[in-house]
Formats: structure tokens, C-alpha cells, sequence
């Protein structure tokens, strides 16, 4: 995109990130996807806090949600996220749960700026249906349990520092447009040199 593209559309052109971007919320969300082409499109880091755990432990996140249970895996969870954000700025992909926890959330607004993506219930639905991926979804009725889910962990995402609607019509690269266009609301994440 050129430089008269992105005035035309407001799009900031990228800048110099000064604290890493923490991406939350629910699974479906597009943390992963999105956070990948930011961290691309600004030429820094990408951190995935769910792949650390599953090298580090050299399993996949449900062979530790059935190993070793949901809390064992979120002491490492807070770990990991705390060893992330002292490393070099970049982009940072959670766990869907991770922002639920009150000392992750101090840890990540104190050290990063938390930007979350806002899905409605059908959008992260279509987005997960079809994935075998995820432990809490093992249910009888996986689409009632992701929507008790969005229901629970909404109060806690609203915490966050910005939010940018997941609507399921834009694409990845108009995504980063949205997060790039709120962080640039914050000139102590994103400098625009």
C-alpha cells in the first residue's frame, strides 16, 4: 500500500513500536492471524504465547489441558507472558483465557498496551467449528459452550486498553489497518516517526 493509499484511508504508515501489543480475547478472535501480519507489516517480532508453552513443554495445548489440568497450564501461561514482554517489542498473541487472569492483566498494561478483538458469538463460531484444537470446546454442545464462554470472559476483555471489532467481513490486512488505526490513538505504543 502506498504512502497516498494509506492517507486516503487514515491508515497511519508504520511506525517505531515503543511497548510490545498484546492481542486478547476469544478463540476465533484472529489474535494469531492478525497479530502475524502486524508484526510483519511494522518489521518486528511475533510472540504467540500458546506456541512458547507447547515448545517448552514439547506438547500441544490440550495434551497439558488433559496431562496436567487447566491450572497447571495457566501458572505457565502467566510465565511465559511475563519472559515475553521483557524481551525485545513486538506483537504478542494469547491464549483466549490468558486476560482473565487480574495479574496478567496488571502484567501486560504495565509492560504493553492490550488491544482486544472483539467478536460476536457467530463470527467466532464459524471460525472454530471446524477445529479440533480446542480443549474447552470438547463439549456435548461446543457452540453453547463457546457462547458461555464469550459471556464470562466479555467483562474481562473490556478491560482492555483498545478494542477493534472482529466482524468476520474484513480481511487480515484491513484487520492490522483497524489495530494500526487505534494504536495510533497511543503515542506511547507506536511512534510515528
Amino acid at each position: 500500500m502506498s504512502r497516498i493509499q494509506r492517507h486516503q484511508r487514515h491508515i497511519p504508515p508504520p511506525g517505531r513500536l515503543l511497548k510490545t501489543v498484546v492481542m486478547v480475547g476469544m478463540m476465533g478472535a484472529g489474535k494469531t492471524a492478525v497479530g502475524r501480519a502486524m508484526a510483519a507489516r511494522l518489521d518486528v517480532p511475533f510472540l504467540d504465547s500458546d506456541a512458547e508453552i507447547e515448545t517448552a513443554a514439547n506438547m500441544t495445548i490440550p495434551e497439558i489441558f488433559t496431562r496436567d489440568g487447566e491450572p497447571f497450564f495457566r501458572d505457565k501461561e502467566s510465565k511465559v507472558i511475563r519472559r515475553l514482554l521483557t524481551e525485545e517489542c513486538g506483537i504478542l498473541s494469547t491464549g483466549g483465557g490468558a486476560f482473565l487472569a487480574a495479574g496478567n492483566r496488571k502484567m501486560i498494561t504495565r509492560r504493553g498496551v492490550s488491544v482486544w478483538l472483539r467478536g460476536d458469538l457467530d463470527v467466532l463460531w464459524n471460525r472454530v467449528k471446524h477445529k479440533d484444537t480446542r480443549p474447552l470446546l470438547r463439549t456435548d454442545d461446543p457452540r453453547a459452550t463457546l457462547g458461555a464462554l464469550c459471556h464470562a470472559r466479555e467483562p474481562f476483555y473490556q478491560e482492555a486498553d483498545l478494542t477493534v471489532v472482529s466482524d468476520g467481513d474484513a480481511s487480515i490486512e484491513q484487520m492490522v489497518d483497524r489495530v494500526l488505526l487505534a494504536l495510533a490513538t497511543r503515542p506511547d505504543v507506536l511512534a510515528q516517526d
